[in-house]
């Protein structure tokens, strides 16, 4: 027996109200529900747990949480209207044989690292 897909990925962050705000309104993840400072998000069957009330947030380096989407310029345009502000807007990163790979760079609120991807075809 050995392991496969990832069940949960947990975030702390300072404010669970704040990342609330950001991860279900601006970002739009289905909310499964809060208890206390613990927020969780559907993220296409995968949760993503935010455990709120840090005093300090080191964001991790060289982790990144990304999100697969399809129209990248469409959903990057939808988030900067939410107020969502990108370090590097949606751009090719690589040609594969069948697609390009798409990403486009921006943090949360405790300035954890996020991305969206798109394999256009």
């Amino acid at each position: 027996m050995g392991l496969s897909t990832v069940g949960q990925i947990a975030l702390p962050v300072t404010s669970a109200d704040r990342a609330e705000q950001f991860y279900g309104e601006a970002l739009g993840l289905p909310k499964l529900f809060r208890f206390g400072d613990l927020v969780f998000f559907d993220c296409g069957g995968v949760r993503l747990m935010l455990e709120g009330g840090k005093d300090k947030i080191d964001a991790g380096t060289g982790v990144c949480h990304y999100f697969k989407v399809e129209q990248i310029e469409a959903v990057a345009a939808d988030l900067q209207a939410k107020g969502v502000k990108f370090e590097r807007e949606p751009h090719l990163v690589a040609k594969m044989p069948d697609h390009e790979l798409w990403m486009g760079f921006f943090r949360d609120p405790d300035s954890h690292l996020l991305a969206v991807m798109e394999e256009k075809r």
